[in-house]
């Protein structure tokens, strides 16, 4: 009994996401309710805690800490240190030090919590105020400039607390104690209305003209967290026909906010697990399967519907006014460019194109788009890695510190190493688009400079007009190559914690080879310092080079031109019926005497090529639509498969010849999908077993953009696991080309440390 009783001193230093999300306010409480006395401060590096109190007490303090915290935080690790007592007369939050270049977590921002909700309508200073945030909840990458995450170094700084405000920053027992984007209708950000070039400030007027624009057919630019959004209603096929032109989107599905979860549960199939991710803090875009009850318009045709769920205040005020229980929120920004942030360029570029346009007046930081995710065998898997996401580290049991990985050039994100730490961008998107490409200089420079990184090295792609390998160059620094599929592959293991050597698949659109060629579905032998192709798909040609993405029909006839020569002409097949007869014979000529015909064996390109085939998707209006589209068929519950060689690499000549019998024989478009995937799925199992028998390796990494699909990944993840390997797959770190940054920057590290 006097050892419980003895009063002890500890000081704990505590790692991970533990700023921005209300965990010294917790401390603080936690203290109190166990009569601990001492004090709790933020560091660059972390959190630091002096507790000094009975033993019993302190060690249940210890207990809760981890066990009973704010819903966003994330501890990764507590360093306790026996401390002589320090007489400590109460617990205090002191101010935050400034301690070294190694930095805490930057919190994601976080959906508004239900408390907030809740004094919404309730606090007289707060009613349907749309800033409305707590410990809990609200903007925090997207608003900090640098770091300690305090208030005068977010975009909140130039809006001075009132009192109110400022006696609940300063209660520990208020939910805001210590809120740093804390606000109100008295002193915070406010919205203001542009409608026919005049503007609107009361806010009550605000919502309910905006509700009325969107339910009556309009198109309304918001600016949101990130960035602006364009916003319509998602049942008015016509408001979303003209949102499609706006934006300069032709086939791509929309994105659609539903009001609640019952809303959603009207137009979609909700698994419990997809239901989780709708629901969460983080609250992403979630693919789900779809009811079909959307216009064509917004869906495209696709059975598949990404839906999300009110994640602001202003959200959730929009759809008390709405009539309408869906809309169409997706980023305001005309084709490829980056999603807009400030007011004026947002009147310039979007305003033209839309009914009107809601500002506010406080500064976008940080850029970022809605993340995108899927849950495929019961787990969430990241699609795009952004809001909610962004800037969550991944630590490795390695340094990894002061490399810039230039990621690639697709789907770019980018990534900075600290200490053991790898610190994903948010997804940048294209880089031959110019806006897209200043968004990512100037995200480097803010990240560099906000997690304080002293760049030493670069790690770039091998693709010599890679727009990101040829920036490393012009940085005055040592440039570390690394090839496309090794990258993707060393992101899947580093996510899993994994250096030793796998079994790596990589099947994606395209990747430079060593052989020059363009690869994209290798087998390999890889750690993350070395890699050997075992294996890959044949070689084909790719007649106009990169023009074949935007016309899978190409593919399809150069996979035809390889087994029937110019006499596929005469075959009787749907889509070539579509060609003109003109630039097929320029095809075919090109073919013949190899002119512009780069040789690629990529899965992409054959799933492209079979798309094109059925005639699913001869001309592409977006970036994978005719994998998309090939997969969205594959709904035929058959096991049959096609036929594949299996020598010194995978030959699909035969399966190309069983295609055209089955389009001949006038088999249904859906089971050609089917049967396709299963031959795919197939293979890769069987290709694996011969490797594995020949190396005595059974863990298997999949990785690569076309991993994203829905139907081959639960298969052969199953089929492998059934047969006994053990099974990487991408969960946190997207598997297309927005993951291969971490790979490049792993890679990098085995090399020079």
């Amino acid at each position: 009994m006097q050892h419980e009783n003895r009063i002890i001193s500890k000081e704990l230093f505590v790692k991970g996401r533990v700023q921005g999300v209300g965990f010294r306010p917790f401390v603080y409480r936690l203290a109190v309710k166990h009569h601990i006395t001492g004090y709790v401060y933020n560091r660059t590096d972390g959190v630091m805690i002096r507790i000094e109190g009975e033993h019993t007490r302190a060690d249940q303090f210890i207990s809760e800490l981890s066990g009973n915290a704010p819903p966003a935080m994330n501890i990764s690790a507590i360093d306790i240190s026996i401390m002589p007592n320090g007489n400590f007369r109460d617990f205090a939050i002191r101010a935050s030090h400034d301690v070294n270049d190694i930095l805490s977590e930057v919190s994601p921002d976080i959906a508004v919590c239900d408390d907030c909700l809740n004094d919404m309508k309730h606090q007289t200073h707060r009613l349907n105020y749309p800033f409305i945030n707590c410990t809990n909840c609200g903007p925090r990458f997207t608003i900090i400039k640098d770091y300690p995450y305090d208030r005068k170094n977010t975009s909140m700084a130039d809006f001075f607390m009132c009192k109110i405000c400022n006696d609940e920053y300063s209660d520990i027992a208020d939910r805001r104690f210590h809120a740093q984007p804390i606000a109100c209708n008295h002193c915070g950000p406010e919205y203001e209305l542009i409608i026919n070039g005049k503007p609107v400030n009361d806010f009550q007027k605000i919502l309910y003209t905006t509700g009325s624009l969107i339910d009556k057919g309009m198109i309304v630019a918001i600016k949101g967290l990130g960035g602006f959004f364009f916003a319509c209603n998602a049942l008015d096929k016509h408001a979303v026909s003209r949102l499609r032109k706006a934006k300069q989107r032709e086939g791509k599905p929309f994105a659609v906010m539903f009001r609640d979860i019952d809303a959603v549960k009207q137009y979609s199939s909700v698994t419990p697990d997809e239901k989780s991710s709708l629901l969460s803090w983080r609250r992403p875009i979630v693919l789900l399967n779809s009811k079909n009850n959307l216009p064509p318009e917004t869906d495209m045709g696709f059975t598949t519907l990404g839906a999300f769920l009110p994640y602001m205040p202003l959200h959730h005020l929009l759809f008390e006014q709405l009539k309408t229980p869906a809309i169409v929120l997706t980023s305001g920004n005309l084709s490829d460019d980056p999603i807009v942030t400030a007011n004026k360029e947002a009147m310039e570029v979007l305003g033209p194109v839309s009914d009107a346009v809601l500002t506010n007046n406080r500064d976008i930081v940080n850029r970022t788009d809605d993340s995108v995710v899927r849950i495929m065998n019961r787990e969430e898997r990241v699609f795009r890695r952004s809001r909610g996401y962004v800037p969550e580290p991944l630590s490795l049991p390695f340094s990894v510190d002061n490399i810039l990985a230039m990621g690639a050039e697709l789907v770019n994100c980018f990534c900075v190493g600290k200490g053991n730490d790898a610190i994903l961008s948010q997804h940048i998107g294209d880089l031959k688009n110019s806006k897209s490409f200043d968004f990512y200089e100037e995200s480097i420079k803010s990240f560099i400079k906000l997690f304080r990184v002293k760049t030493k090295w670069l790690a770039a792609d091998m693709h010599p007009d890679y727009f990101s390998t040829r920036y490393a160059e012009e940085l005055d620094k040592p440039v570390i190559r690394v090839q496309h599929h090794h990258a993707h592959l060393a992101s899947c293991m580093a996510e899993h914690q994994i250096d030793e050597p796998v079994i790596g698949i990589c099947f994606d659109g395209t990747g430079y080879g060593d052989d020059g060629h363009t690869w994209g579905s290798e087998f390999m032998i890889c750690d993350l310092a070395n890699y050997r192709r075992v294996t890959h798909f044949d070689y084909i040609p790719l007649p106009g080079g990169d023009k074949v993405v935007e016309e899978p029909w190409r593919t399809a006839v150069s996979c035809l031109y390889t087994i029937y020569d110019r006499e596929l002409a005469d075959l009787d097949l749907p889509f070539l019926k579509t060609l003109d007869p003109e630039k097929l014979d320029i095809i075919l000529r090109m073919l013949e005497k190899n002119i512009n015909c780069p040789l690629s064996d990529s899965a992409g390109r054959l799933f492209d090529a079979v798309a094109a085939l059925i005639n699913c998707c001869t001309v592409t209006s977006f970036h994978a639509e005719a994998p998309m589209r090939l997969e969205n068929l594959a709904t035929e519950n058959t096991s049959k498969a096609y036929t594949v060689e299996l020598n010194k690499t995978l030959s699909f000549s035969t399966m190309i010849r069983q295609i055209v019998e089955d389009l001949q024989n006038n088999t249904a478009p859906a089971v050609i999908a089917t049967k396709f995937h299963n031959t795919i799925t197939r293979s890769v199992l069987e290709t694996t077993k011969m490797i594995a028998s020949e190396t005595g390796l059974h863990t298997v990494a999949l990785s690569g953009g076309t991993f994203q699909n829905k139907y081959l990944l639960e298969k052969l993840e199953k089929q492998l696991t059934k047969e006994g390997y053990k099974v990487l797959t991408h969960k946190k770190i997207p598997c297309n080309d927005g993951g291969i940054a971490l790979g490049q920057l792993v890679i990098a590290a085995k090399r020079v440390y």
